[in-house]
């Protein structure tokens, strides 16, 4: 499966959650400045690092210069311009662009650390648990914030019936 249809998938369920949580925002204090702790981002920008994740990935793994989406602003309609342009782009790039990313040489930086390694590497043990963290991290402060949010609303496939718990 080519690497774009992951990160598609995953952006489009960004996409359900931070609709969501608008529907909720009234009922929830603070929701998109919140954070799980003091010192990690807040949620607006834990989305914002998850798309840009997906094109760090996508790219490079389509033999393309990364290209970047990011508004300055820091609210939900800056969020969505940018999840809108990525989910447009991601979706233009021929699926044959990615035949052989296994084998590309990626260069990237994590932290403070500089990276070359193997598209395949670089894609299932960096990008994508990357990208996956930030799409969690946003998941676990909307929760927190008691935005009524399902395995299923992460995911795509889980169904509940309304008011399910466990």
């Amino acid at each position: 499966m080519a690497p774009s249809l992951v990160f598609k998938h995953y952006l489009k369920r960004l996409e359900a959650i931070l609709g969501k949580i608008e529907i909720h925002r009234a009922e929830c204090d603070n929701v998109f400045n919140a954070s799980l702790y003091q010192d990690m981002f807040p949620l607006l920008q834990q989305a914002k690092v998850a798309i840009g994740f997906s094109l760090r990935a996508c790219c490079p793994l389509a033999g393309m210069d990364i290209v970047t989406f990011k508004e300055d602003e820091m609210t939900l309609g800056a969020v969505r311009n940018e999840l809108a342009a990525t989910l447009a782009f991601i979706d233009k790039i021929p699926i044959e662009n990615f035949d052989g990313h296994e084998r590309r040489k990626v260069e990237t930086v994590a932290g403070f650390a500089k990276h070359i390694m193997p598209g395949e590497e670089y894609y299932q043990l960096y990008a994508l648990p990357n990208f996956m963290f930030h799409l969690s991290v946003v998941y676990a402060i909307a929760r927190s914030k008691g935005v009524p949010l399902s395995k299923g609303d992460f995911d795509g496939y889980h169904e509940y019936p309304e008011g399910f718990r466990f």
